[in-house]
């Protein structure tokens, strides 16, 4: 069962901040260990961009995560990335034509998931879509996304505490589906549920993402807003869960949880994204680093585009940058494999991999769902059955009788036998008897008369 309160407060929580941001410092680090040159060339003219823009200067992970840096070689053109969240609004425009496509599955939005649905934080989608993606002004100003060439799905979700007539549980299962079947090559999951487990449907739902090569971006969830630890759909295997930082690249303790399902570190501290209205507010939470995740696998697709699920995400934990807080092991329970680098995921040389470094899910359900144990074999002889000769028929049933007058059995089973060991018995202790009664007399006449 999914926890309603847990989903509804982690979702809040999220976006607690209403004003912006003040301007931050960018983050600058550099991986660790033997990174190879680029191996993709560039393949379209870097975005406009104003690093002086009051609002571009707020996004210090397009720096601190060498985001820019990537833009040199792609800036996510060729890819969608579908957000499940409370919807993507208008945002008085600022997405243009990047939104190419929507539905609602909670029973409550607009047809085209274009309709923020709930009562308690209906801009989460659209601050999580315009982190992700948002293309930025034509003059180098104003919000931008980390793929800002990427499209956009938007599946709105009645999360708890709004009015959706649909199960969330079933909303989400239902969501996965249809982004799939509507071209997601990324899928964004910024809530949590609170609970290390998750309804059945989702083994399905992911499942079918997995068989279509769709990367899961999933948000490991806030401390702050009461997730202690990590929690559905980041328990799910082969999802790639987001963990949180704060500016400089210490893992947070508000806004986020930590975890060792944790695959990657991205900023959740600080942020800025659009509201429904086009206004630009600050929020904090792993729901915004997660889209920034989300952002940096759109700009590894488009880069490499022959590169499977498994292999996007196994670039983008390889060429994590390591902080000296992590331990040896890797991943680390605090870090995952180290804080995001979009530029190395993009244009480091990584061997490839034939299998999701994050989980199995299809041998987990086959481990702990029972759902495809094999058929067991049919027996089969090992010796030859020997004949038996069949038992002698029952003996006919006689007559009844009186059971007060003796019978054939009774006499000769009973009544000799008995008289057999009695009379002799019988005679022998007379015979003693009569033995010892003369001896006595015997002794009686020899005794001395006084």
């Amino acid at each position: 069962m999914l926890s309603a309160i847990a989903v509804s407060t982690a979702l809040a929580a999220s976006a607690a901040l209403a004003a912006a941001p003040a301007v931050a410092a960018p983050v600058t680090a550099t991986a660790t260990g033997s990174v190879q040159a680029a191996t993709p060339s560039p393949t379209a003219p870097p975005v406009p961009d104003d690093p002086a823009d009051p609002i571009r200067a707020q996004e210090y992970w397009l720096d601190g995560a060498r985001i820019r840096d990537a833009w040199n070689t792609t800036l996510g053109e060729g890819v969608t990335i579908a957000v499940l969240d409370t919807g993507i609004g208008r945002a008085g425009g600022a997405f243009g034509d990047a939104v190419v496509d929507g539905v609602d599955e909670s029973g409550v939005g607009g047809k085209n998931g274009r309709t923020p649905v709930g009562v308690i934080n209906s801009d989460h989608g659209t601050l999580v879509a315009s982190t992700a993606a948002a293309p930025g002004n034509s003059d180098g100003t104003g919000m931008i996304g980390v793929a800002p060439r990427a499209k956009l799905l938007s599946v709105s979700l009645g999360f708890p505490g709004s009015s959706a007539t649909v199960p969330f549980a079933e909303q989400v299962a239902k969501g996965m589906r249809w982004a799939v079947d509507h071209g997601a090559d990324i899928i964004n999951l910024s809530f949590t549920t609170n609970t290390l487990d998750w309804d059945k449907s989702w083994d399905d739902a992911f499942l079918y993402a997995y068989e279509h090569d769709v990367v899961v971006i999933v948000a490991a969830g806030n401390r702050g807003s009461g997730t202690p630890i990590v929690g559905a759909p980041a328990t799910i295997p082969g999802v790639l869960t987001v963990g949180g930082v704060d500016q400089t690249g210490t893992a947070s303790v508000e806004a986020s949880t930590q975890g060792i399902t944790i695959g990657v570190m991205a900023p959740s501290e600080q942020l800025i994204g659009l509201t429904p209205d086009g206004a630009v507010v600050g929020w904090r939470g792993t729901s915004g680093a997660a889209p920034i995740v989300a952002g940096a696998a759109a700009l590894v697709r488009a880069a490499h585009p022959e590169l499977d699920a498994a292999n996007v995400i196994n670039r983008i934990i390889r060429t994590a940058i390591r902080v000296p807080e992590m331990s040896a092991n890797t991943p680390d329970v605090e870090y995952g494999y180290g804080l995001l680098d979009a530029h190395a995921a993009v244009t480091a040389s990584v061997p490839k991999v034939d299998a999701n470094p994050m989980g199995d899910l299809k041998e987990w359900v086959r481990l702990y769902r029972r759902a495809s144990s094999p058929a067991k074999p049919t027996p089969e002889a090992t010796a030859t059955p020997v004949a038996v000769q069949p038992l002698p028929a029952a003996d006919p049933p006689r007559k009844p009788g009186s059971p007060l007058l003796p019978s054939a059995e009774t006499l000769r089973y009973g009544t000799l036998p008995l008289l057999a060991l009695t009379v002799p018995g019988t005679l022998i202790a007379l015979g003693v008897t009569a033995a010892a009664r003369r001896i006595r007399m015997e002794r009686g006449r020899r005794t001395p008369t006084p």
